[in-house]
């Protein structure tokens, strides 16, 4: 078993190993609501000394419309170069089924998704594919709501694109799910679901050439890095992509780790063990 990291206290002390950054958003640089300044302030002092950073995330919106929202929360711009979404992932796997029918799981706020494509959006009863981008409402609504609707998307065998492949994100101080919910469920019922975010390959292959564009070159994975919060998504993802990866607890596990500002180093490398891969370093949160 790998040796679990210890705590790094500044990002400054190995930023120099890599020369992109693939940054999570929700739950790193804001918490749905407010930016976490230490982390913004960290990307951009790795950019003013040559690093690019590319935001990567598992919003279910164009990074366009992402973007516009980080501007609202006051993120500051000069922390990121570019922004990779999930939607955008999920919007060029919608144009490869040009022409056909697709039923809508979502709010109507990630309608973007399907904007200038080629798609009639239709009840379930008359759809060719489904996508789902979250739950219709993430304030009342719960992933068992969906079981009668998954019972019709299956006796219909439709595929599901899922937009969103978190679990759950936090939003203020507290947890909501997200589409990977809905799309686990649909799964564990036997249906066919592709899954257009993190942890699986197509987002980081999208992000790694959006380095190469800013960069004009190719960057070497050993020397991309990425930062996040989540084990299933972020440490999982950058495992199986063959990148280093550095994880924040003060994000999505921090209930399970003890104190927020001071989590427990044993849970956290438990729970390390049990989803059997480990970062090469961890941080309370991304600080310069």
């Amino acid at each position: 078993m790998p040796v679990p990291p210890s705590f790094s206290t500044s990002f400054s002390t190995f930023s120099s190993n890599y020369d992109a950054v693939l940054c999570d958003v929700w739950g790193v640089i804001h918490n749905g609501v407010t930016p976490t300044r230490e982390a913004c302030d960290a990307l951009g002092r790795f950019r003013q000394g040559g690093g690019t950073v590319v935001l990567i995330t598992n919003a279910p919106r164009p990074g366009d419309v992402v973007k516009r929202f980080l501007d609202g929360i006051s993120v500051p711009t000069d922390a990121y170069d570019g922004i990779v979404s999930s939607g955008d992932v999920t919007r060029a796997a919608i144009a490869e089924r040009a022409g056909q029918r697709v039923f809508h799981i979502g709010p109507e706020r990630d309608l973007p998704i399907f904007d200038d494509l080629d798609v009639e959006t239709v009840p379930v009863e008359r759809a060719d594919f489904v996508v789902c981008s979250g739950l219709y409402d993430d304030t009342t609504e719960t992933p068992e709501h969906y079981d009668e609707l998954i019972a019709t998307m299956r006796q219909r065998n439709l595929m599901m694109l899922c937009a969103n492949p978190d679990i759950v994100v936090e939003r203020g101080e507290q947890l909501v799910y997200c589409a990977g919910a809905i799309a686990d469920r649909y799964v564990a019922a036997g249906g066919d679901v592709l899954f257009a975010g993190k942890p699986h390959e197509r987002i980081y292959e999208q992000a790694l050439d959006a380095v190469m564009q800013l960069r004009g070159k190719p960057v070497d994975r050993t020397r991309v890095l990425a930062i996040g919060d989540s084990i299933r998504t972020d440490l999982k993802g950058a495992a199986a992509f063959g990148i280093d990866c550095l994880f924040v607890t003060a994000g999505i596990h921090a209930e399970e780790l003890g104190p927020r500002h001071n989590p427990d180093a044993s849970a956290l490398n438990g729970i390390f063990a049990a989803s059997g891969v480990f970062p090469k370093a961890v941080m309370r949160r991304l600080e310069w």
